[in-house]
């Protein structure tokens, strides 16, 4: 790498660096103040809310980073630009493509950060992040149920136990659910015990009896020896149940076994396209630089600055997400015959850099060959003013 190629990746360097802090940051503070009010307001440790604050970092990091790269592309032109510095560039010989060559390092610099985010700390962070929301829910839970009190857990659904042992087991217990109020049930037990399973929370009962009414009135009752009641709904766990793909490693998407396909309820193929969409978060950031500097070679350059280049890279990138974003939402919806789609944006990134790149040096030689045509032979002008 050549002298002015270090001082240009640079440049890119420290623009993007102060960039992507300043965005993390915007997006760190906002993510903290929703955990805060569902953290804090329910009786957690500050502790436990910086916990989950640094657990959501790589997800944030990872969006930030490529919108960080394209923000730093685009300062670092216009001012290589103001300073005349790209002018002297351009006229020592300098073409569009020769520039691109510590544009196109940076972007892989950045897309193989992009990648360690994406296929290593993410799915980490969203595993323990997981886990620990199994924990604070089967917290709250045990909060929940007192002795000798009547807990109300949602709507629809009461919750009393006579009594709690040191060892937290808990006697005497009647739950009834009436949130499907045509048919009310109730459950006893003689005994029950909290535990923590990888879809949540559930009550675990024994030696007891269901009792719920049929459509004619007639009282049901079953007995049992044990019975498992899941609380996750309950709780806001979500899907009870189901694995978040986010949690699992990027080798378990491509080759899921059948208790990855159990825990996340999803086909083969749908854990596939999460994976895909993981190599093409990978690739789009040298893509994305690459587009913001083809846009801004563009035109002609000015000292008041490039903003009507800077106008066409926002539109691009506006493009390229919007285009993402669609292409995603198709491979998901049938996964097995629309994955190709996950790679579109990358793909048509790649050849809308490659055609502006072409574009800002061909009109250049055009120029020059129009100029050599409208010049009259020396012996054509003589002639004329004899």
């Amino acid at each position: 790498m050549g002298r002015i190629d270090r001082y240009i990746l640079s440049q890119l360097l420290i623009v993007f660096g102060f960039a992507a802090l300043v965005l993390v940051m915007i997006y760190w503070i906002n993510r903290a103040v929703m955990l805060f009010d569902s953290l804090i307001a329910d009786g957690q440790t500050a502790w436990v809310f910086l916990e989950f604050t640094a657990l959501s970092l790589p997800a944030i990091v990872k969006l930030v980073l490529p919108l960080a790269a394209y923000v730093a592309v685009l300062i670092t032109v216009n001012r290589l630009a103001g300073d005349s510095e790209l002018t002297v560039m351009r006229a020592s010989g300098m073409s569009p493509w020769r520039l691109a060559r510590p544009v196109l390092a940076f972007g892989l610099l950045v897309g193989v950060t992009v990648g360690i985010l994406a296929h290593r700390l993410e799915p980490a962070a969203a595993q323990r992040l997981a886990s620990r929301e199994a924990e604070i829910a089967e917290t709250a839970t045990a909060r929940l149920l007192r002795e000798g009190e009547f807990a109300s857990a949602a709507d629809g659904v009461t919750i009393y136990v006579a009594e709690v042992t040191a060892q937290g087991e808990f006697r005497g217990l009647l739950l009834e659910d009436r949130r499907n109020a045509a048919q009310p049930t109730t459950y006893t037990a003689a005994e029950a015990y909290l535990v923590r399973v990888p879809s949540g929370p559930q009550l675990v009962m024994v030696d007891g009896q269901i009792q719920r009414l049929d459509a004619s009135g007639r009282l049901l009752v079953t007995t049992f020896d044990d019975l498992a009641y899941d609380l996750a709904p309950l709780l806001g766990g979500g899907e009870s149940g189901r694995r978040d793909l986010r949690s699992l490693p990027t080798v378990a998407l491509l080759f899921p076994d059948a208790e990855t396909l159990r825990s996340t309820q999803a086909d083969a193929a749908r854990l596939r396209i999460e994976a895909l969409e993981r190599f093409a978060e990978t690739a789009l950031p040298p893509v994305a630089v690459l587009i913001a500097l083809a846009a801004m070679l563009q035109g002609e350059f000015s000292r008041l600055g490039l903003w009507p280049q800077i106008a066409l890279a926002v539109a691009l990138a506006v493009a390229v997400k919007a285009v993402e974003a669609s292409m995603v939402q198709a491979a998901r919806a049938d996964p097995a015959a629309h994955w190709p789609l996950v790679f579109v944006p990358t793909a048509g990134g790649l050849a809308v850099a490659a055609g502006l790149l072409w574009q800002a040096t061909v009109p250049r030689r055009q120029r020059g060959r129009r100029t050599r045509k409208s010049r009259p032979p020396r012996g054509d002008t003589g002639g004329a003013a004899a």
